[in-house]
């Protein structure tokens, strides 16, 4: 099924006659707009203590409520990533997040009330001297854990793009 199926009419003009006009876009009979379905951007934070330990976050909202995450979250509007990336860990965690790197990213496929959310997940690192007394689980987070390295279980995080970060991590 086409990523657009789901929009029936035309956000310019409002015609019906919005139609499949490639693989990633949608155009107007009527008018000759032509909308294109762009990833979103999102972003994921592998923090870690000074031992090494990665702070892992619970899901507490669908999609795949109580498995793993890594605290983070869509860039909004008008925001860098790197800004994204700051309010997010702060909304999740309570943590203020300073001197991070960016790692790398992945395609995803995040389904957000029965509608399929393409984003591109950009993946940062941190080290942090806290390790667990000031963490505050927040927003859509249950709860928030540091694991030892050789405890992390990749089938444990419920989102493909953040299992196949940690697989990467982890090697």
């Amino acid at each position: 099924m086409h990523p657009l199926h789901p929009f029936k009419y035309c956000p310019k003009c409002g015609s019906k006659y919005f139609e499949e006009h490639n693989f990633k876009s949608k155009k107007c009979l009527d008018c000759d707009f032509v909308y294109y379905f762009n990833s979103s951007a999102s972003t994921a934070a592998f923090i870690t203590d000074v031992s090494g330990r990665l702070l892992v976050a619970r899901r507490a909202k669908e999609p795949a409520k109580g498995t793993f995450d890594l605290p983070g979250g869509f860039v909004d509007m008008y925001e860098t990533v790197e800004e994204a990336m700051i309010r997010e860990v702060k909304e999740e965690t309570g943590m203020t997040l300073s001197g991070f790197k960016y790692l790398f990213s992945l395609p995803n496929i995040y389904e957000y009330s029965g509608f399929e959310v393409h984003t591109v997940d950009m993946f940062f690192t941190v080290q942090v001297e806290q390790s667990g007394k000031d963490l505050h689980p927040a927003d859509d987070v249950s709860e928030l854990l540091f694991l030892e390295k050789e405890k992390i279980n990749p089938a444990d995080f419920g989102l493909a793009s953040i299992r196949k970060a940690i697989e990467i991590w982890l090697k």
